[in-house]
């Protein structure tokens, strides 16, 4: 029993973390829209799960063989997720890569998807909570 509730409240962790963390990189989009230059990020959600419950991370270790190398990739990643940039379907003239509806449609499909992991397991924890107490 005790297992069950840690692999369920350790994958729902995880889940929502990268959720979170997806929704403020989807937000970052949405709030640049009209910045020139700017290009938009994602995740890969699925990839970034699987590797959170494998405990493995997508970054790469940077190798130093000198002091004056610097630390590299600054900001590359999020909860060990690579960040990717965005294909854009129209790029426009000032090199901004934010597509609204695409950027409105991942942002609500998140949102949705965040609000029902926290309702399974608000429903997971009420149905174990009634187990225990009979």
């Amino acid at each position: 029993m005790v297992n069950k509730l840690d692999d369920l409240t350790r994958f729902h962790q995880a889940a929502l973390s990268l959720r979170a963390a997806r929704q403020e990189v989807l937000a970052s989009n949405i709030a640049n829209a009209d910045t020139p230059n700017y290009k938009a990020r994602d995740i890969n959600f699925a990839s970034a799960l699987q590797n959170a419950m494998a405990g493995t991370s997508t970054e790469l270790p940077v190798v130093k063989t000198s002091p004056q190398h610097l630390e590299g990739n600054a900001g590359g990643s999020i909860l060990g997720a690579q960040m990717m940039y965005r294909k854009p379907i129209q790029p426009s003239a000032d090199g901004n890569t934010v597509d609204m509806d695409v950027e409105r449609a991942q942002f609500t499909d998140n949102a949705l998807r965040y609000e029902a992991s926290v309702r399974f397991v608000s429903e997971q924890m009420k149905s174990m909570m009634t187990a225990i107490q009979g």
